[in-house]
């Protein structure tokens, strides 16, 4: 049984490498045609276009450690009851789910490597990515921003839309869509300013509102006071390390949504290194019961679609708050661990 373990593994890792250069190649193709007409524009000089293809390199090389397991196992077992190999093995009497369950240590490996490369390069290299291109493109990087600020003080009502902030890290930022309620006043604003210096916002010519009166337009700015501290907004989830998702988490700094966010991206990460495991399991089963190259080809492409459609739709269903965030990251694996499951007891 080791000899013929290590046989199949050797025949698996032989089609694992081709597909990791295959699916590589294509994800960076990819990338490259869909912004090679802004590099024929804009003329980068070489070290900026090659700084920013680099950049997305982890997070490419992370999908491909995924994608390359179904297709080599499938790929590997079709050429193996083409050859009458597995007909031969089971004829042997050797039990096939002792033929899949050593596929899982190989790709634990994978997963480790993944795990560790989604926490570290990965949310460096979108990061990096973003900032190649604003150089690309010889802009600075619009202000980070903060949607739906609310503050509310005993005794009065703070909210703005949006808070611009300054990308400098000073202490002014632009406020669009302000209302201040304070007693029974009432001022609405189009744009303003905060200045956490001074702990004051600034209305632009407010209209002001109060009890049995019509609304007026004052004509000047009017200046509040404000001693909420100004914050620059937490970055995308996805261009934070570990370690800073678990100390945002940590704090009180995450609006609602942003502790969903963070929650799922923490979540996702210890997830997805996983995937390789399950879909191990669930190819290795399903490659026993295919009997042609062609059934194999077309099974690759379902373990791709089905996990990529449950991949993709997961994290909009968290953010909205539709699914516990660690669930919702877990979903996907879950999914292929019933296949594995029904599979297995079809050989059993």
């Amino acid at each position: 049984m080791p000899i013929l373990t290590r046989t199949v593994l050797g025949e698996i890792a032989r089609w694992y490498l081709a597909g990791v250069a295959l699916f590589l190649t294509l994800l960076m193709t990819d990338a490259l045609s869909s912004t090679v007409g802004k590099l024929l524009i804009y003329h980068p000089p070489v070290f900026k276009a090659v700084a920013a293809f680099l950049s997305i390199l982890p997070q490419n090389l992370n999908k491909t450690l995924v994608l390359a397991v179904p297709f080599s196992i499938l790929l590997a077992f079709s050429r193996m009851q083409r050859d009458n190999e597995l007909k031969a093995i089971l004829a042997s009497g050797i039990r096939p789910l002792s033929l899949v369950w050593p596929l899982a240590i190989p790709f634990a490996l994978v997963g480790v490597l993944a795990y560790f490369n989604a926490g570290i390069l990965v949310p460096a290299g979108l990061a990096n990515w973003d900032r190649s291109w604003y150089s690309i493109y010889d802009m600075a990087p619009p202000p980070p921003q903060q949607e739906k600020y609310t503050y509310a003080p005993p005794g009065a009502l703070y909210y703005a839309g949006r808070v611009n902030n300054d990308s400098s890290g000073g202490q002014v930022a632009r406020l669009d869509g302000v209302m201040v309620q304070r007693g029974d006043e009432i001022l609405t604003a189009q744009f303003g300013a905060w200045d956490s210096g001074k702990q004051t916002w600034t209305l632009t010519n407010p209209w002001i509102t109060r009890p049995g009166q019509n609304p007026q337009r004052s004509p000047t700015d009017v200046v509040v006071p404000q001693t909420d501290t100004l914050r620059p907004p937490p970055p995308a989830a996805q261009q934070v390390s570990n370690a800073e998702l678990r100390a945002a988490l940590a704090g009180d700094t995450l609006s609602r949504k942003g502790v969903r966010d963070y929650t799922f991206q923490l979540a996702a990460r210890a997830a997805d290194p996983a995937t390789p495991i399950v879909f191990a399991l669930a190819a290795g089963m399903l490659g026993l019961l295919i009997r042609n190259r062609a059934a194999a080809f077309a099974a690759v492409l379902v373990f791709i679609v089905c996990f990529y459609v449950l991949w993709t739709t997961m994290p909009g269903l968290a953010g909205a708050g539709a699914l516990n965030p660690t669930l919702a990251a877990w979903i996907p694996n879950l999914a292929f661990l019933l296949l594995a499951g029904g599979l297995a007891w079809r050989l059993r």
